[in-house]
């Protein structure tokens, strides 16, 4: 193979037009531009080569020779050059400059070294490109050699925190792996198949090893007549590693042995979607997609284009121009390198350019905020108006979940008396009486249509202030992105138990080589979005294991700056422990660790909290006297007291004199008292602690004198329930099973935190919430919550969960914080990157560019067909017209399709304005949306459907129905979809579509 052969095989695994036969995400528009690309790679790319050397070539040549021609007749007259430019003087033939210019001259005239340096060219391009591409992802690879290395920028910090991908976005947080599915569609019946992933090997500190999906051996294949689930092992592998098309085929052999005849039959068809010639059965599609999206396509680089340039300027001084050979090179070797060296740039850098494009173009889309395309409201019915109340009772669907979720069918009659009435018992369909006496139902809008909806909201008056919380189906940096504006500077609290970076398994998807880094990229793309949320007297909380702790330290302290780390906190991991497997063998590796840790972090460092406090021990809780001397050196806390002068003495008392004298002055009148009556002093602070706090604003304390001596002058400690924890809190448990989450954090725990950290009303926010003990113990403490999840457990544990909460589930901590119920929150599904993958349409426009220059299409090819033409179906004005009915794909994860889902333009809107929402009503076919921006003014958003209501609907809505005048300062804006022709003589009238595209893919503040 070639130097230009290899160099084009690598640009083509680069570009990944190996994996033309994938037909999800990037690859899909990939391979619609498949020819485009191989074209210029293929025969663009080395005319241009040749092309650029050619004319480096007769630069450089003309300009040397040039030169040694001036000096030439400098030195032998103008006689040493013939009429023909011939150099014909034989004694500057034999000069060092004259053989200097025959040699050139002859140089000039071969191709010989043109072909040698072009071979270089491709071969240093290979090798440089080699460095950073693995699996679809840009990467710096390990490296064996000494000599080659890479460049890290380095300012003189004192210590500088780096990584693999810190430079990147990790995407692979989705749940594909783990259970991926399609339907088979054929004959009129819908067939389903489940790729289930069953177990996973850990790779640890082996370089040379992958991992492989295999079927597993040791789980059945399961078979029904319309469901098939296979079970997959993702297995170490050592050996070498077959490619996909090989993998696969492997795998299918090994199915098509354990299967049925039926359904071998079934996933032999051919898939309709396959565009090659050599054709494909609909089992060879989704094993491609499995196996493919599982092993790749991990990141996304920030900034590819400056990464590489950097990296190409730092190859060619490392690798490709080795000043220490100059010396002992022949006079022109030096003007050839550089000429290679240019090659080299110029080639070098369309082609980052090229790549760049395809990875800008994938960050913009990553970082776009996603559309809402499901909002839904959970509020008790002691918040509902009993107006709503008849079309509640008489909804099946809502009843039935009532039963599933609270066994309201178990609800008996029960007798009044004289102070309190009867209440009904459960019927169906359920009566007025009925929900009046059960009044923390939790009614949750999704079974309800649009119209009941809002109706509903229409009563709420300043919605979001009544709001207790938001639950988002989403993955989390999508869900952090979408919040920027809305909670900008407003979370108190911040706790997150990510997944950890266990040394045998994780729980987050990670190429082998790259483990620990793929964790610390996850966590810092979303530790950063998530500060910008935080309060400036906020601060965070993260939990890990003793896998990731030194991890995370420095990343937290590279975030947030070691002068905000608080503490480290050592939190049981369970009840008790269970055994330790270190007592079979008479020598151990290391002591079993049955702790995690907990990082506290504020977001500025001279903010001051509350005191954490837990509940004292048995000799704590009881009152006792206590030596008020301390052995330290204070000279201010040094006076007399009770007759023992510590002035001109060592040590110093506790307290200030002003303090210690009125201690001195309650004990005095206690014993007056005690005289009288033979009260005890705990009795006695009993009944007057509280009197005397609110007379005097302090502590009611005592000081006496028992004995001589410094020692003899005590002061007495009160009972207490709580005491000041320490970073020891081993006290309490660290996770609970309640419902049947592996990593579900106690309710004890995070009360401890929360009430802490926060206070009533405050926001705090989960970004991993697992089975959602932060957003349950928030909403029991009366704070407002924020909670982020996407898997599955997001319907099956998280959503149940917090709806019990409000029907006033009485475990963990309610008890304790006088939880009964009751409760009003928001959950909505976000579009995920995938989906904005799966909706982008391509426009071609080739036809635009025929006749251009060829440097105007070969700048439009490198550098702007991706982003033109996609920029239709990105943008999607048409959805404007009509935002009531305007539909995306969404990948149904149950069904293994995509399916159009309603997407809610007007909730995705108020999230990009960041707009605090005090109403939202519905009325003669418009929808209008009031409340603040984050600078407190005052918008208004009418939404309509325009064909339905043209303008002149829209100005008798306005003046008759709104009564408001535009002409008016009363809104700081009026938000519109549709070209409006109302008077707007403030300029403050602003066409949504415009706004709400500029907003979506609005980046400051996320590189």
């Amino acid at each position: 193979m070639s130097k230009f052969e290899e160099l084009t095989a690598k640009l083509q695994e680069l570009f990944e037009l190996d994996k033309a036969d994938l037909d999800f995400g990037i690859h899909r528009i990939i391979k619609q531009k498949h020819g485009q690309i191989k074209r210029y790679l293929e025969t663009t790319l080395p005319q241009k080569v040749k092309s650029v050397l050619s004319d480096l070539s007769r630069a450089q040549n003309t300009e040397r020779l040039e030169e040694l021609r001036a000096r030439i007749q400098e030195e032998f007259g103008r006689r040493a050059f013939d009429d023909n430019c011939t150099l014909a003087d034989p004694a500057a033939q034999q000069d060092e400059r004259g053989r200097q210019y025959l040699a050139l001259l002859e140089a000039s005239g071969e191709s010989r070294d043109l072909e040698r340096i072009e071979a270089e060219v491709y071969s240093h391009l290979y090798d440089f490109f080699s460095r950073y591409y693995e699996d679809g992802d840009f990467i710096s690879l390990r490296r064996s050699s000494n000599k080659n290395k890479y460049a890290i920028g380095y300012n003189g910090e004192e210590v500088l925190l780096h990584w693999a991908n810190k430079d990147q976005y990790y995407i692979k947080s989705t749940e594909d792996m783990k259970d991926y599915t399609f339907t088979l569609e054929q004959g009129g019946c819908a067939y389903r198949v489940h790729f289930k992933l069953t177990r996973m090997d850990a790779v640890q500190n082996n370089n040379q090893a992958k991992r492989l999906f295999v079927i597993d051996d040791e789980t059945d294949i399961q078979e029904s007549d319309s469901v098939l689930v296979i079970p997959f092992h993702f297995k170490e592998f050592t050996g070498r590693t077959p490619n996909n098309r090989q993998l696969v085929a492997e795998l299918e052999i090994v199915l098509n042995a354990k299967m049925s005849p039926v359904w071998k039959e079934r996933l032999a068809a051919d898939d309709p979607t396959y565009t090659g010639d050599d054709g494909r059965t609909v089992l060879q599609k989704h094993l491609q997609n499995y196996t493919r999206k599982n092993t790749s396509d991990y990141f996304i680089h920030k900034d590819l284009g400056g990464f590489l340039n950097t990296e190409l300027d730092f190859y060619i001084k490392n690798e490709v121009m080795y000043l220490d050979d100059v010396d002992d090179r022949p006079a022109n070797y030096l003007e050839a390198e550089i000429r290679k060296i240019k090659a080299i740039r110029l080639i070098a850098k369309d082609l980052i350019a090229f790549l760049a494009q395809f990875e800008d173009f994938q960050k913009k889309l990553w970082l776009k905020k996603k559309f809402v395309y499901d909002t839904q409201y959970c509020i008790t019915l002691d918040r509902v108006p009993e107006t709503l109340y008849a079309d509640i009772a008489a909804n099946d669907a809502q009843r039935a979940e009532w039963v599933r979720l609270f066994a309201i069918d178990q609800i008996q009659a029960a007798n009044g008396d004289l102070l309190e009435g009867g209440s009904p018992a459960y019927s169906e369909p359920l009566t007025v009486e009925f929900l009046k006496a059960n009044p923390f139902l939790v009614l949750d809008t999704a079974f309800f249509d649009a119209d009941f909806k809002y109706r509903l909201l229409a009563t709420i008056e300043d919605i979001d202030a009544q709001l207790d919380g938001l639950l988002i189906h989403s993955e989390n940096f999508q869900a952090l992105n979408l919040l920027q504006e809305r909670y900008k500077q407003q979370v108190k609290c911040i706790y997150i138990d990510p997944p950890f970076n266990l040394g045998e398994t994780a729980d987050y998807l990670y190429k082998v080589d790259y483990k620990d880094s793929t964790w610390m990229t996850l966590l810092e793309n979303r530790s950063r979005l998530s500060r910008h949320l935080l309060r400036k007297s906020g601060s965070k909380m993260i939990r890990c294991n003793h896998d990731g702790n030194m991890l995370v330290r420095m990343l937290m302290n590279s975030l947030f700056g070691s002068q905000n780390y608080r503490n480290e906190i050592i939190v049981r991991r369970a009840e008790e422990s269970k055994g330790d497997l270190n007592k079979q063998f008479a020598g151990v590796k290391s002591i079993t660790v049955n702790y995690d840790n907990l990082y506290w972090y504020s977001n500025h460092q001279d903010t001051r909290f509350g005191r954490f406090l837990k509940p004292t021990g048995e000799k704590q809780s009881q009152s006792h006297w206590h030596s008020f001397w301390k052995a330290e050196n204070r000279p201010n806390l040094r006076y007399d007291i009770l007759g023992i002068d510590l002035n001109n003495h060592y040590g110093q008392w506790m307290w200030k004199r002003e303090r210690a004298y009125r201690a001195v002055q309650n004990y005095i009148e206690y014993e007056n008292n005690r005289k009288k009556t033979g009260i005890d002093l705990d009795s006695y602070w009993e009944q007057n602690a509280e009197d005397y706090y609110n007379k005097h604003s302090v502590n009611l304390e005592f000081i006496k004198r028992d004995g001589d001596g410094y020692s003899s002058i005590k002061y007495w400690i009160p009972p207490r329930a709580q005491v000041m924890a320490d970073n020891n809190w081993l006290d309490i448990k660290g996770y609970a099973n309640k419902w049947g989450f592996k990593t579900e954090n106690s309710e004890g725990l995070l009360k401890r935190i929360i009430e802490t950290l926060s206070d009533e009303r405050d926001f705090v926010l989960d970004y991993f919430a697992g089975s959602g003990t932060t957003a349950c113990v928030s909403h029991k403490l009366r704070r407002k919550w924020i909670t982020v999840e996407m898997g599955d457990h997001f319907d099956f544990i998280l959503h149940q969960r917090i709806r019990h909460v409000l029907f006033g589930d009485q475990s963990g901590v309610s008890k304790d914080v006088e939880w009964y119920g009751g409760g009003f929150f928001k959950y909505m599904r976000l579009e995920s990157y995938e989906d904005t993958l799966n909706n982008l349409e391509v426009e071609d426009r080739q036809q635009d560019l025929l006749g251009l220059p060829d440097a105007v299409q070969e700048q439009y090819l490198l550098g702007y067909m991706l982003d033109l033409e996609t920029r239709g179906s990105l943008l999607g004005l048409g959805r404007f017209e009509n935002p009531f009915d305007t539909t995306l794909k969404i990948y149904n994860r149950q069904t293994g399709k995509a399916e159009p889902k309603p997407i809610d333009l007007p909730e995705t809107f108020n999230y990009l304005l960041g707009l605090r929402v005090r109403e939202i009503k519905r009325r003669d076919g418009f929808l209008t949306v009031e409340g603040e921006n984050p600078a407190g003014e005052t918008v208004l958003i009418i939404w309509r459907n325009v064909a339905e209501q043209d303008n002149a609907a829209l100005e008798r809505f306005v003046s008759e129905t709104l009564r408001i005048n535009t002409a008016d300062t009363e809104y700081h804006a009026i938000y519109i979809n549709g070209d409006t022709t109302l008077n707007d003589p403030h300029k403050k009238i602003l066409l949504t579509e415009q706004v709400f595209n500029a907003l979506m893919f609005d980046q400051r503040g996320l590189l």
